[in-house]
């Protein structure tokens, strides 16, 4: 396989938009064993400052994996995700994501490495910037 069978620089993915619910908040929080309050109690989010809960940072970065291995296939590991966050994610709020191929590499193997950058915005700005590297094989 050559990179540029399956992908190439400069290719866009698809957006995807995510309703962010109480319930993939919470759901996310718990999944990943993340206890802290301003994940799952309006009044202790609200007491910290927070005008309600808010997604954190291991459920964006399941989100972002996911938007990725959706585009790319069941033949697409994931080598690598980078993100950072910016503005939280709020129940009743819309996550969008975008991504574009910024660089491709054939493995010596028949698998192709591609570098994509994503970013995912919400009602209040940019939730989430990074990178993903992801290996596509045959």
């Amino acid at each position: 396989m050559k990179a540029g069978d399956v992908m190439k620089a400069g290719d866009v993915l698809p957006p995807l938009e995510i309703p962010v619910t109480r319930t993939l908040i919470v759901a996310g929080a718990v999944a990943s064993r993340d206890y802290q309050d301003v994940h799952h109690d309006a009044e202790a989010a609200r007491e910290k400052g927070s005008p309600d809960i808010f997604m954190n940072i291991l459920t964006t970065n399941g989100l972002v994996g996911r938007y990725v291995t959706d585009h790319f296939g069941p033949r697409a590991v994931l080598r690598r995700v980078a993100i950072r966050l910016g503005a939280p994610n709020r129940p009743g709020d819309t996550l969008t994501l975008t991504g574009t191929v910024t660089e491709v590499t054939d493995g010596p193997d028949g698998t192709a490495t591609a570098l994509v950058r994503v970013t995912g915005a919400n009602g209040l700005g940019r939730h989430v910037t990074g990178t993903v590297t992801v290996e596509v094989s045959r």
